[in-house]
């Protein structure tokens, strides 16, 4: 029996996902929810009219981080419940295919939810106009929602073999989350300070592709074990 493409395997668990959660519709209003509601709680918590600088970049990447621990729980449910495991592994397809399906998962549910989460976090709370911040804090974007899915690909394959997995894939992903977390809420907070707007730091995007690119491997490199019961 012919090996399919690899393309074509990633291709077809791309759809295959996105027409479940099309169908139930359930992981990104709960997002969506999520963050416009925890902007909500920052403005009133911190009795502030409208954040700037550090502050205003720590707010937004720990309410879209928190938004991604929501999916992340639930990326590898469907395999677990109804057997897709199985059938993946007894196919001749490349069981990295899964990994790279699931990692464009969850960036279209991260650029999803940062569609109505970034618009509803300048309206509620940032000082400075999104508009000029606007070209740099998409390339921060890009490089930390690479980050995250990765991340959040390789510890919801670990997470869901376990009785706990609610419990283990927030303790797991949080952690290993820290360091892009560091090196996102520093590059964004020069885009929001009014008074000092300044460049991008290049060795915080730097330091950040790399613990992409290093995630990206070791996630290749225990994939296959983690789909093996």
């Amino acid at each position: 029996m012919s090996t399919p493409r690899t393309s074509s395997v990633v291709r077809a668990l791309l759809e295959a996902q996105l027409r479940l959660e099309l169908r139930t519709f359930e992981s990104l209003p709960a997002m969506w929810l999520f963050s416009v509601t925890a902007f909500v709680l920052f403005h009133f918590g911190l009795n502030e009219d409208s954040l700037s600088g550090n502050l205003a970049s720590g707010v937004l990447w720990v309410t879209l981080l928190l938004a991604a621990i929501l999916v992340i729980n639930r990326l590898y449910l469907a395999d677990a419940e109804q057997g897709g495991f199985d059938g993946f592994l007894l196919s001749p397809a490349d069981r990295g295919s899964l990994l790279i399906a699931k990692v464009l998962t969850l960036l279209f549910y991260l650029a999803a939810v940062e569609l109505v989460a970034v618009p509803a976090f300048a309206l509620l709370l940032l000082e400075p106009s999104l508009g000029q911040a606007l070209p740099g804090l998409l390339g921060v974007l890009a490089l930390g929602d690479l980050g995250i899915a990765v991340i959040g690909a390789l510890v919801g394959a670990l997470a869901i073999r376990t009785q706990s997995r609610d419990l283990l894939g927030p303790m797991l992903s949080l952690p290993l989350l820290v360091p892009v977390l560091l090196c996102v809420a520093g590059a964004t907070a020069p885009l929001f300070d009014p008074a000092h707007a300044g460049a991008i730091p290049l060795r915080l995007l730097v330091t950040l592709a790399l613990y992409d690119a290093v995630f990206g491997l070791i996630a290749f490199a225990l994939f296959d074990f983690l789909l093996e019961d």
